[in-house]
């Protein structure tokens, strides 16, 4: 078998960043020489919203340099992508738990992007509670926060809220792609409510402080990201089959295959995420994510072992099995697919990355961080 790899892992990253300092030309020096706030920068998100900001900084910043603050608990250590970058002026690591309220030391910031959460539901399943309080008590210090420097004639230019895809839980058909005006079929007792209804809350918080203290409060709605800087021992979908395919195992399917998701690459995510920041109207939230294609779990698997095969000299098959948790389904949404028209119009938005390139991208950079 003739196995053939197009990029690397630092080629896919380098490529990436450039992409996005390209589509956000317009709008990333306005952080020229302000002062961004990122909580939880060491995660998945903020592998390319802490990289694309730095990149920027460095090949293509014609200003004064952004002052770049992440606060992470590091609750799983500092990330190896991060401590490789503790040396860059411009970036400054705080360790900090977001359910405690923020340090005197803060101080004043531009700009603040709240992604400090557990996004994953292996995870927050296993942490519903630290889950709730990251999403209401944390949020809730930071809008405090932001209020304060807003009352002593400081207030921020722009304060993004991460929500996400979830607060609409199992949508009817007649909402399938789905608008941000639906207003969601969401349990708030299942299994995976903490997070559900701690975001749906968290929005509700930012409408709230928009309108009666008129913070810049905009909220991204995300529509399962995928690509660097999503971990291998993640426990989402593709990371699950991307370590499968380094570990030379089958590709487990531990469903009938049937579901449906639209897939938005990271890069593509991530400059829809900084366009709210920039241009988002006060008090609005914004679905971010791709229309098409709408694929099934079966479909991304075999995608996977396609590429996997081709370019990484896998072997394996792909193979149905069944989860040891007993509620590893329930409340899981049979489809999931976005309208962006909101973003689109107002953001300037447009994903550009196919999926089958994304998944390509995906794999070529898990060969290096596996």
């Amino acid at each position: 078998m003739n196995v053939t790899s197009p990029m690397t892992a630092e080629d896919v990253v380098f490529s990436d960043l450039e992409n996005l300092s390209a589509d956000l030309a317009e709008d990333f020096p306005r952080l020229s020489g302000k002062r961004l706030l990122i909580t939880g920068g060491a995660g998945f998100l903020g592998y390319y919203l802490v990289k694309g900001v730095l990149h920027w900084n460095e090949h293509h910043n014609e200003g004064d340099p952004v002052d770049l603050v992440v606060y992470d608990n590091f609750v799983r250590g500092l990330p190896e992508w991060l401590k490789n970058l503790e040396d860059d002026p411009a970036l400054t690591l705080v360790k900090h738990d977001i359910i405690e309220p923020p340090p005197p030391e803060m101080g004043d910031v531009d700009f603040l992007i709240h992604a400090a959460s557990i996004a994953s539901p292996i995870f927050y399943r296993e942490y519903p509670i630290e889950t709730m309080d990251a999403n209401v008590i944390g949020f809730r210090h930071l809008l405090e926060y932001a209020k304060a420097q807003a009352d002593k004639g400081k207030p921020l230019e722009s304060f993004l809220f991460y929500s996400t895809s979830e607060i609409y839980g199992d949508p009817d058909p007649d909402n399938i792609p789905t608008p941000e005006t639906y207003r969601g079929n969401v349990s708030c007792t299942g299994p995976r409510a903490c997070y559900d209804e701690s975001k749906r809350y968290g929005e509700t918080l930012a409408v709230n402080f928009a309108q009666q203290h008129g913070l810049p409060m905009v909220t991204a709605r995300p529509f399962n990201n995928y690509g660097p800087g999503l971990n291998i021992n993640d426990g989402r979908v593709l990371p699950d089959f991307a370590r499968n395919i380094f570990n030379g195992e089958d590709i487990v399917l531990l469903s009938d295959g049937s579901a449906t998701r639209t897939f938005c690459y990271i890069s593509d995510s991530i400059a829809g995420y900084y366009r709210i920041l920039f241009r988002g109207r006060p008090g609005e939230a914004y679905n971010i994510g791709t229309e098409t294609p709408e694929i099934s779990m079966s479909y991304l698997a075999d995608t996977v072992a396609k590429l996997g095969t081709e370019q990484h000299g896998w072997t394996g098959k792909v193979v149905r099995g069944v989860s040891d948790d007993p509620e590893y389904l329930t409340d899981n949404p049979n489809r999931r697919c976005p309208i962006i028209e909101k973003a689109r119009t107002e953001l300037g938005y447009e994903p550009k990355v196919t999926f089958e390139e994304g998944i390509e991208r995906s794999l070529a950079w898990y060969s290096g961080n596996r």
